[in-house]
């Protein structure tokens, strides 16, 4: 086989410092990263099961990684993975993904978090806990920063914005985020913001809400007001959402506390499960956004895409809420090796089976698993 050409990938991961002694070292640091990033997109979930497709492999891992002292046990995978320093992974994976996707104007980028339940130990709440950057249209992660202990997203959501390049994008974030720190910060950045709004700031909630009840009453007639309309069926179920937007906010007495502020917006969802409940609910955000209601509803609908592309991704196909792995740094950075691995399936486009296929066809098929690295 022949060697395979550079790839900005394998270039990237090259540069990541050994945290090994030198003198234990018998397999080189990149050639243990590419091997558990291409076992972990053909199923691999285990130290034993990423060690064992090395081995079935070994021969085609030859074609283009050195392997002096030819593939690394188990426990070899571990250790690097509980020494491998987290931070320099992630700001390694956030540059490969910077060169390789470019956002378009307008491109909506949804920031939430998500805690792998399988890392809870003794004496923790709660186990590690991630907040991710989805670039929706590309369907990649952009970047992950760890919640820190006794912390919680107010302060992990800043620090991922600043590595991002934002200007031109549109910024969603759920009501853990709507803080006035953040909403400068993406405004600073060049960048909009669809923030949600609960009862972290019940004041301004129930005002926004009592002013859109009181607009309902009026038959919006007395304000200039943006709406849309969408039907969707399927599952079983019929939602339609309404969306309305407007600029009319001079009223809110905080509104030179919220850098760019310039329109609020409700939409409301209407379930109905057919043949049984009909539900109705109302959720409320502010924007800088002009007061166009198909825009700011299509960001409000694209947020969900974190949770069903790249959440539900992650659990179902990645089984990453089943991962123990604790030791170490080890649980973030195989976050990252999941993350390198479904961005390099989503963006694979030839095949058009879904993730589960694609990891399969890149387990049977080298060639194939050679298209999925060459994004």
């Amino acid at each position: 086989m022949e060697k395979l050409k550079a790839k900005s990938l394998f270039d990237s991961l090259q540069e990541i410092s050994d945290p090994r002694v030198e003198r234990t070292k018998r397999h080189l640091l990149v050639d243990i990263l590419v091997i558990a990033i291409c076992a972990v997109i053909c199923g691999a979930e285990s130290w034993e099961e990423i060690a064992e497709f090395g081995r079935a492999k070994r021969e085609w891992f030859a074609g283009f990684l050195a392997l002096p002292n030819g593939i690394a046990s188990h426990d070899t995978f571990r250790r690097v993975f509980m020494l491998l320093k987290a931070e320099e992974f992630e700001r390694t994976f956030l540059e490969w993904v910077r060169a390789a996707v470019k956002l378009s104007k307008g491109a909506v980028v949804n920031v939430d978090g998500k805690e792998l339940c399988g890392t809870h130990s003794a004496g923790r709440k709660e186990g590690l806990r991630l907040v991710s950057a989805w670039a929706a249209e590309q369907a990649v992660v952009l970047g992950q920063v760890r919640t820190a202990e006794k912390s919680n997203e107010i302060t992990a959501i800043p620090e991922l914005l600043a590595v991002l390049e934002l200007a031109g994008a549109i910024v969603t974030i759920d009501a853990m985020g709507c803080q006035k720190a953040i909403a400068k910060q993406i405004q600073e950045q060049k960048a909009e913001y669809v923030l949600a709004l609960k009862g972290n700031h019940e004041n301004l909630h129930k005002d926004i809400a009592d002013y859109f009840a009181w607009a309902e009453r009026k038959q919006w007639q007395e304000i200039v007001v943006s709406t849309a309309h969408s039907l969707e069926k399927g599952h079983g179920r019929i939602e339609e959402r309404r969306v309305f937007a407007t600029e009319d906010i001079d009223w809110i007495l905080e509104k030179q506390l919220w850098s760019g502020l310039r329109s609020i917006v409700m939409v409301e969802a209407e379930r109905e499960i057919i043949g049984g409940k009909r539900s109705t609910e109302r959720r409320f955000f502010i924007s800088s956004l002009a007061a166009d209601a198909e825009r700011i509803g299509a960001a409000v609908r694209g947020h969900w895409a974190i949770e069903n592309q790249l959440h539900w991704s992650l659990d179902v196909c990645f089984n990453e809420d089943a991962c123990r792995t604790r030791s170490g740094q080890a649980a973030e950075n195989l976050a990252v090796v999941r993350h390198i691995g479904l961005n390099l399936l989503k963006q694979e486009k030839t095949c058009k089976m879904g993730l589960k296929g694609k990891r399969l066809k890149s387990g049977w098929d080298e060639n194939y698993l050679l298209k999925v690295l060459k994004i």
